[in-house]
Parts: structure tokens; sequence; C-alpha cells
């Protein structure tokens, strides 16, 4: 099968592999659509992502049909339309015509969706679902959002309103983004461009001059010193990236604060893949209910290492404006 490969030489390249065949507990799916992340090219540039990969195919979320199953697969039928997070979870990545995975992990997509639409839910809904679930949050806390304008903070955003909690700032790159949220429905003093200087005080000003109760940090890195600057005395601060500096945790320590560290892959680690599956079932709902909507994307392209390159390179200069970067296999 047609695949994009990680070689030896730790480079991508366009490449052919032999297809996978589904293990008694799985389902070969032929993959319509996949999506990337930060950490695919991550994976390539930092050690601590770079020990998560476990297959030279990159890639984690799809959506695609059922062409194969084991021998102990119930649950899906030849034909059936799915989506998934693959993680490590599966035979290959998802840069490629073909995935084998446990059918634990897999979920119908949901029936008011492309194929495209469905595979920029799946890494981007978890994380979202979980942040919220977490938190347990109340309407009267004041929470901050820092690079919203990115697959999880759009969704989670969604998430937040569909449950009206609507007490929240958010952090973006651009004036772009910034009219993409008033369109949304955010009001002018909840969206702060932080390229426009005096972050921390127009951060401050924006929640009326008082520090936030909790800190979701979706940028990590010189913003998680920010975010600890103006979190409140024992508040929370949430991990979503893994790039928190010595001096964010030396401001938050200082602060008593609780850090609260977001992983899916937590819960592979427990061999718990119901919770992939229960928690795409979930988000299947909110969507097939229009309660929420499915995320905004944009294909860059079919199956090929130009395609991956381009989307790593929007990825990591921040030129999704509010996108879900998709790969359309033909």
């Amino acid at each position: 099968m047609k695949a994009v490969i990680l070689n030896q030489n730790f480079e991508l390249e366009d490449g052919f592999t032999e297809k996978p065949k589904p293990r008694s507990n799985e389902v070969l799916i032929q993959i319509k659509a996949s999506g990337f992340n930060p950490i695919d090219y991550q994976m390539l540039e930092n050690e601590l992502e770079r020990k998560l990969i476990s297959s030279p195919i990159l890639g984690r979320e799809l959506s695609g049909i059922v062409v194969e199953k084991g021998n102990d697969v119930t649950e899906f039928n030849i034909g059936d339309e799915v989506f998934c997070g693959s993680g490590s979870m599966g035979s290959n990545g998802t840069y490629a015509e073909y995935i084998s995975v446990p059918e634990t992990i897999v979920s119908f997509k949901p029936k008011n969706t492309s194929f495209e639409q469905a595979a920029a839910i799946p890494s981007a809904g978890l994380t979202a679902l979980q942040i919220f679930k977490r938190l347990q949050l109340q309407p009267e806390k004041t929470i901050l959002i820092t690079g919203a304008s990115g697959a999880v903070g759009s969704f989670l955003i969604k998430i937040l309103w569909a449950h009206h909690i609507q007490n929240f700032i958010v952090t973006v790159g651009s004036e772009e983004n910034k009219h993409m949220f008033l369109h949304m429905g955010l009001k002018d003093h909840q969206v702060i461009n932080y390229r426009q200087g005096n972050l921390t005080e127009n951060l401050l000003k924006a929640n009326d001059d008082q520090p936030f109760d909790i800190g979701i940090d979706l940028v990590g890195n010189h913003m998680a010193e920010i975010t600890a600057e103006v979190l409140k005395i024992n508040g929370t601060y949430v991990d979503v990236t893994a790039l928190v500096t010595k001096n964010a945790h030396e401001i938050l320590f200082n602060k008593g604060a609780v850090i609260i560290n977001i992983s899916n892959y937590a819960y592979s680690m427990i061999k718990n893949y119901e919770y992939y599956k229960n928690s795409l079932q979930e988000i299947c709902q909110l969507i097939e209910n229009d309660i929420i909507k499915a995320p905004q994307y944009k294909i860059i392209g079919d199956l090929s290492l130009k395609t991956v390159l381009q989307a790593h390179y929007l990825l990591k200069n921040n030129k999704t404006q509010g996108h879900k970067l998709i790969m359309k296999n033909s």
C-alpha cells in the first residue's frame, strides 16, 4: 500500500509497504481522510514526543470504511463508515491507505458529517472533552484559554457553550483569528491578540483586573509563563502541551497552583481502550443532535509527502486559521 514513511535517516519520504492484516480483535480500515496534529511534526523535532513513535508511519486520526475484520470483531461489519484516533494503537499510522486497529477504539462516524469532517474530530475532540470533564467547570469560574484558534481550543469552546459556560478569555495570534471568534459570538473583550504587547496587562484587564481561576494552556513555552502569571493563588493550570518552562513551574509552585496534565495516552497505558470509543460516541451524539458543530477543516491535498510537509509547515507556523488540516485519500 502507498504510505508516507519515516526512513532510517529520520526523514519522511513517499513509499510503499505491506497492507496490514487485522488481528482477531481488529478491523482493517481503508482510510478516506486523516487529520494532522502538532505532535506529528513535534515527533520529528522534540525528544519527548519522539519517544512516542511506534511505527515508521506517523499520523493519529482518521475516518474510513471497514474493509476486513478479525474473527472476534462483533460490532462492525464490512462497509461500515467509522472514525477513530489511532495514536500508537494501530499497526501503522494514518499517513497510509490502510490501517488495522482494535475495534475497541473505533466508533461509527457521525451520520451528518463527511469523511473529511469526521477525520477532523478525534484528537481535538478527545482532548477538549477530557479538559471539560476533568475540570468539572462551573459557570462562575473565570477561564483563560491560550491558543484558542487551534483545533483543541475551537472544539473546547463549542463544548463550553453547549454547557452554558461563557466566562472565558482567549488568546489568538492574528486579527483574522480574532474576527473568526467575534463572528462565532464572542465579545470583543474576550479575544486578546497576544502579538499586540502588554499581554499580561491586557489579559487581567479583560478579566476585570482580577487573576483567573483556571488557565488552560494550549501553547506552552513562553505562554505557559504568561498563564502562570495571571493565575490566582491556588488556581488551576491545565497543561495540554508538556511544554511548561522552568520559570512557569516556579511561578505555579509559588502560587500553590493545581496542575492538571491532559493526556489521551494515559488510557492506553492501562489498556482502557473503551475510553476512546465511549468519548467518540459522546462527541458523535453531540454533533448528530446539532448541539455542537463539527470542526472547520481544510483539505491540504491527497496522500503524499508533499501534502504532509505542507501540513507540518502550516501547523508549526500557526497558519491553520482555525481550520483542522486534512489529507484526503482518493
